[in-house]
């Protein structure tokens, strides 16, 4: 092979000059494909087959002494969390958390503070820390009384064998959230599906229970956005707080709410809508927080009597024992049991205005008493002339009856003190900006 590219290149070499380089390029690629297929052939060698084989057996087990012995003294931490139920032992509470500890067990039992902190309380939250041999190490638990701006804090530790207890109060701090849903059925399952707490939902509908009736006013297609507070204890949320804005479209109107302390009024605050004029009006437009309308003010053929009559209140529809609330502030009139209206609690509101509240099951207020608006003043029953479970309502003026729901609409309301309007229009001005913002917080479908 190197004899014949060494007579090729010679003869190249006598040809023309203008021929070389085209010549000495071929004659290089050709070089190299032969010196290819010649490495090609070197690098073959016998048969494997023919090779001899050497058989060799070694033990590739290390000792694991050492490392089982490392494994055995790492020790593991487990964490796990949960709330309390009421049917809480503290067998049964331990048992739910993973915690298998005999001593820890007695000790939740014997020790009075935290029997009465943990054992037959409802919704307080606990988190566990425990060794690989489910042995408590730590218990915390957390919870707040009420509205409580603070929160109570138990930390129960095992240090070797000895079982330690403290408990402290803390402030809650409070962070913002926002969400928005539309109204396809009614106002609970849409705050459901966009994960707003009850507690939330029941502020925006009385937030806005002047303005619209939540028994008979909600279309489907109607959409609301809120913005509320969420108060956490150690940055775990604890409970909702305050509604501090929130708008509400129904039936293509666009209702809108803020939050505001005055600092130029006495009271703590109030709910204004964005232009400065207060939401509290003097009557709410239902004694009801939810429920519906059976009976309207109009005239109606009465079940028991049998005869049309004029229908003067309207008749609320309720499983016995839901709370009634006043419309307004007052005086209770009566409280006692006439006759068809059974248990019957008047109100007396001011510019001989009052309120009938009839066929309650329970009266919870005394002649004479002071009412404030939304107060409990008894629970929805069947008493007196009553075919199921109801609320009786009736609105009179100097003892003439009117319609509740027309009276609540045109019943007044206050505008932000003058002194206080130039900061309450700043404030209101990021209050719209937030409720764009949460107007497209969608944290779940509600199509």
């Amino acid at each position: 092979m190197l004899l014949f590219l060494h007579s090729l290149v010679k003869a190249i070499y006598n040809l023309p000059r203008t021929y070389h380089k085209r010549w000495l390029a071929g004659v290089a690629i050709l070089a190299l494909v032969g010196a290819g297929t010649a490495t090609a052939l070197v690098s073959l060698g016998p048969d494997a087959s023919q090779l001899s084989v050497k058989l060799i057996i070694e033990d590739v087990i290390p000792s694991i002494g050492n490392q089982t012995q490392a494994l055995e003294q790492t020790q593991l931490r487990l964490y796990r969390s949960d709330t309390t139920r009421s049917s809480d032992s503290a067998s049964s509470l331990l048992a739910r958390l993973g915690i298998s500890d005999p001593k820890a067990e007695a000790f939740l039992r014997s020790h009075a503070v935290a029997r009465q902190a943990l054992l037959g309380r409802a919704g307080r939250w606990v988190s566990v820390e425990a060794d690989n041999h489910q042995r408590l190490v730590k218990l915390t638990a957390k919870w707040t009384q009420d509205e409580s701006s603070q929160f109570q804090k138990l930390v129960i530790t095992q240090d070797s064998g000895a079982l330690s207890i403290t408990l402290n109060t803390a402030p809650l701090t409070a962070s913002i959230r926002m969400a928005s849903g539309t109204i396809q059925s009614s106002l609970f399952a849409a705050t459901d599906d966009a994960r707003i707490p009850d507690s939330v939902a029941i502020q925006l509908a009385d937030v806005f229970s002047g303005d619209i009736d939540f028994h008979r006013a909600l279309r489907k297609g109607d959409r609301f956005s809120v913005v509320y507070e969420t108060l956490e204890a150690d940055g775990e949320p604890v409970r909702s707080g305050r509604v501090l804005s929130a708008e509400f479209v129904n039936n293509g109107k666009l209702f809108q709410a803020m939050w505001f302390e005055d600092p130029n009024n006495a009271r703590k605050g109030a709910y204004y809508n964005l232009d400065g004029l207060s939401l509290r009006r003097a009557y709410l437009a239902s004694p009801l927080a939810f429920s519906r309308v059976t009976s309207g003010f109009k005239m109606r053929f009465h079940p028991i009597l049998q005869t049309w009559r004029a229908h003067l209140g309207v008749d609320y529809a309720a499983p016995t024992g839901t709370p009634v609330r006043s419309v307004g502030d007052g005086v209770v009139e009566t409280a006692a049991s006439l006759n068809g209206l059974g248990n019957v609690v008047i109100i007396s509101h001011r510019s001989g205005h009052s309120t009938v509240y009839a066929h309650l099951s329970k009266i919870q207020v005394k002649k004479g008493q002071r009412i404030a608006q939304g107060q409990t003043v008894g629970l929805v029953g069947a008493t007196g002339w009553a075919t199921g479970p109801h609320l009786h309502f009736e609105f009179r003026i100097n003892g003439q009856h009117k319609d509740p729901q027309l009276i609540a609409r045109q019943s007044e309301a206050d505008p932000v003190l003058a002194a206080s309007k130039p900061e309450f229009m700043r404030l209101a001005q990021s209050v719209r900006q937030q409720l764009v913002q949460a107007s497209t917080v969608q944290m779940t479908s509600t199509q």
